[in-house]
């Protein structure tokens, strides 16, 4: 038995070298970590249990039956994160380039099955040059398999992926097909085409960073959901998202010890501005709301108008969407709507509470919103408002104008509990506009049309840009001081823990896509 366990020791050890000590000093030279390298700071210590260590591919054309690396270029398995059961996949650019083939996609789709059938999130961390060339169709089968059990597992185990290098042309599908995507500065890309195939069909010179690196998506595109320095840093960013999320879409987020104390935040009552045409930071106000450095943004550098993360409301997780005053107004468009219905609905499959900051003046006007589609963009968010079942509390706490009133989940479209603070201003429009329109008569003929339009407006304003109608139309639940906010909310929440809300019957709703 001993020559049998030298030769199974000699098979690990082959198999942990992945492409040799040359290529894995070469990983290190660009400043990456191996594939093992980060799952072993990915997971607990000692917790993870390696599959498919010994699977090598098939093929033998174009001389790939004299170049075989057991584990085909993928470490996978399972383990803890803060004793917690994942499933991970970790693509292995030291052999062949982390090339996807059969055999490796037969394996990431086998950690898939797995964390679907054990009720567990899935990590992808991406480093891969592509489809391997040499197997040909076989490798773009592997993809679609993979892209498949994406689809599967969306909604029943969070997915999480991670670029740690290159990612393109069809695997770029993948991540996107996943929740969450986490991209490395300098040293991670995705695009569909390359710079080479973009200079030849569009005569456009880019480089690979400002085609698809981690700045252009995080600001421009929003393909990627947070850009980290280096790969410690996102691998350490998994593990404190995983903390907001449940295992599966039929357990709730986990939560930590939280001892309940005097909750008034008297710092809220000052957040407001008296003009009510200034701008404040709604950041602010949620820091202030939710447990102290609990606030775990997504999206921070795209469609800033709009503010989405993750938080914790006396230790339970929640998920915030808030408009921000800071930027543009807080004015809804396409991509703040995309951004914020994206979210709305991961939290609601997978039973995350929301709170909504409402501060909304309305929708952005203008020929590019309009052209490009702001009516069935802004109808994703109130679609997916309207569809959530979890948990859902609005608070107002300065404008709510027009048709982003409704969407903003409003009472109308099935929130639990609205609250208003006294600044809260919940009309058709702004008091001037409305002036504008509905004294227009008056406001011509009178001898001092400036003087008389500032009188209309005032009285508008004395009339509806206050949350008192709304509240006497069962419309607000309650007026309420801001320092009172979080105390409100850990209340509502507490009470709404077990609400049970179900959709008619039906395959699946139709969202404007």
């Amino acid at each position: 038995m001993e020559e049998k366990f030298n030769q199974l020791d000699a098979k690990i050890e082959e198999a942990k070298l992945g492409g040799g000590e040359k290529r894995i000093e070469s990983q290190h030279s660009k400043g990456k970590l191996t594939a093992r390298e980060r799952i072993h700071f990915l997971l607990d210590e000692g917790s993870f249990q390696e599959m498919g260590m010994l699977v090598s591919h098939r093929s033998t054309n174009f001389g790939l039956d004299k170049t075989k690396f057991l584990g085909d270029g993928v470490v996978t398995g399972y383990g803890n994160i803060n004793g917690r059961l994942v499933y991970v996949f970790s693509q292995d650019f030291t052999v062949l380039g982390g090339s996807l083939a059969e055999a490796h996609a037969e394996k990431i789709c086998k950690v898939m099955d797995m964390a679907m059938k054990n009720g567990a999130p899935v990590i992808g961390l991406n480093d891969s040059g592509g489809a391997r060339i040499q197997e040909g169709v076989v490798s773009l089968g592997g993809y679609a398999d993979i892209f498949y059990k994406n689809t599967q597992a969306s909604g029943v185990v969070p997915q999480l992926s991670a670029i740690m290098g290159p990612c393109a042309g069809g695997a770029v599908y993948s991540p996107a097909l996943t929740d969450f995507i986490m991209m490395v500065e300098n040293t991670s890309y995705m695009f569909v085409t390359g710079p080479n195939v973009v200079k030849t069909v569009t005569h456009e010179e880019v480089s690979s960073e400002d085609l698809g690196g981690a700045s252009a998506h995080s600001t421009k595109s929003g393909v990627t959901h947070l850009t980290y320095e280096n790969e410690i840093e996102c691998i350490n960013g998994l593990k404190d998202m995983l903390s907001y999320m449940p295992q599966n879409c039929e357990e709730d987020a986990p939560s930590v010890p939280y001892e309940m104390g005097d909750e008034n935040r008297d710092g809220l009552n000052t957040i407001i501005p008296d003009n009510p045409n200034q701008p404040y930071d709604i950041k602010e106000v949620i820091e202030q709301t939710v447990d102290t450095d609990s606030f775990y943004e997504i999206h921070k550098d795209y469609a800033e108008n709009i503010v989405v993360g993750f938080a914790r409301l006396a230790g339970k997780s929640i998920g915030v969407v808030a408009n921000q005053p800071a930027f543009l107004a807080g004015v809804l468009d396409i991509k703040s709507s995309q951004k914020g219905a994206r979210f709305v609905r991961f939290c609601d499959s997978f039973n995350i509470p929301l709170l909504v900051l409402e501060d909304v003046p309305g929708f952005l006007p203008g020929t590019d919103q309009e052209w490009n589609a702001i009516i069935t963009n802004g109808a994703k968010l109130l679609y997916a408002f309207c569809e959530a079942t979890v948990p859902r509390i609005t608070v107002i706490t300065r404008k709510a104008y027009g048709g982003a009133y409704d969407v903003m989940n409003s009472k109308h479209i099935g929130a639990d509990m609205n609250f208003a603070w006294p600044s809260a201003e919940i009309a058709v429009m702004g008091a001037k506009g409305a002036a504008e329109i509905i004294f227009k008569k008056e406001i011509k003929e009178a001898s001092n049309p400036e003087e008389k339009w500032k009188e209309k407006e005032a009285e508008y304003a004395e009339m509806f840009a206050n949350p008192y109608n709304a509240a006497a139309r069962g419309y607000v639940d309650a007026v309420i001081k801001p320092a009172e906010t979080r105390e409100k909310l850990i209340a509502a929440f507490k009470m709404l823990e077990n609400k049970v809300d179900t959709l008619p019957k039906k395959k699946h709703g139709n969202i404007p896509l």
